[in-house]
């Protein structure tokens, strides 16, 4: 589904991400793990298109998208949650979730929310009129990830979706992440540090450390000792 090449990224004179090389299969999750800095963020934000990239190829559904426009890869299929959540605190939840169906291809031609996601997030049907601003972080991630499904993408990218979130609901984003990848056939990219939340969620990891990929694989690759050497302060 997304495959990386040889992906360097510099900010100034710094070089963040150094020749990283990954492979995001289709019809699974991917987990993207690393210690604070090592240039996790920056590498989706690559793949969005948010930063701009010195050398290598983004290839999405068999299609070069490096020097595409954020809009277009959005409106291509790739749905992205960003850290923090970054949802609008003055629109109502209903709003919010709408925002997203305008990155969508032809997306300000389309209808009301779709019901599925509605099923997907009852809390947010229940909440259509509160302000997002007012929504536990939580609720706010919820509705930032319902914000991203309306584009009815291939590939979800969530960064850090279990930060801030109450420990009884990191299960719940764990489940989410499930369904949506076996009834929607969804492809997820997820970037995340708790390994109980990894083990449980994941097929495949890649581990970055000091902006390369060091380690990569399926999720039984994520031993004692790569735990210990990269992913432990």
């Amino acid at each position: 589904m997304l495959q990386i090449e040889q992906l360097e990224q510099h900010y100034g004179q710094s070089l963040t991400l150094r020749a990283v090389d990954l492979d995001v299969p289709e019809g699974g999750c991917t987990c993207l793990m690393g210690r604070n800095g090592v240039g996790k963020t920056t590498l989706v934000r690559c793949v969005m298109g948010l930063e701009a990239v010195s050398a290598g190829r983004v290839t999405f559904a068999g299609q070069d998208i490096t020097r595409m426009r954020t809009e277009q890869r959005a409106a291509g299929g790739i749905g992205y949650v960003p850290q923090g959540r970054q949802v609008f605190p003055r629109l109502t939840v209903e709003e919010n979730i709408l925002t997203g169906q305008f990155a969508a291809r032809g997306g300000s031609r389309r209808g009301g929310i779709p019901s599925h996601i509605h099923a997907l997030f009852p809390v947010l049907k229940d909440m259509k009129s509160r302000r997002g601003g007012d929504l536990s972080g939580g609720q706010q991630q919820q509705l930032a990830i319902a914000r991203a499904l309306m584009l009815e993408p291939k590939l979800l990218i969530l960064d850090e979706p279990t930060e801030g979130i109450q420990p009884n609901l990191v299960a719940d984003i764990s489940s989410l992440i499930r369904t949506l990848i076996s009834d929607q056939g969804l492809t997820v990219l997820l970037v995340e540090q708790k390994l109980p939340f990894i083990r449980k969620t994941a097929d495949t990891v890649c581990i970055l450390d000091r902006g390369q990929a060091v380690a990569s694989g399926a999720l039984s690759i994520l031993n004692e000792d790569l735990v210990g050497r990269f992913l432990t302060v």
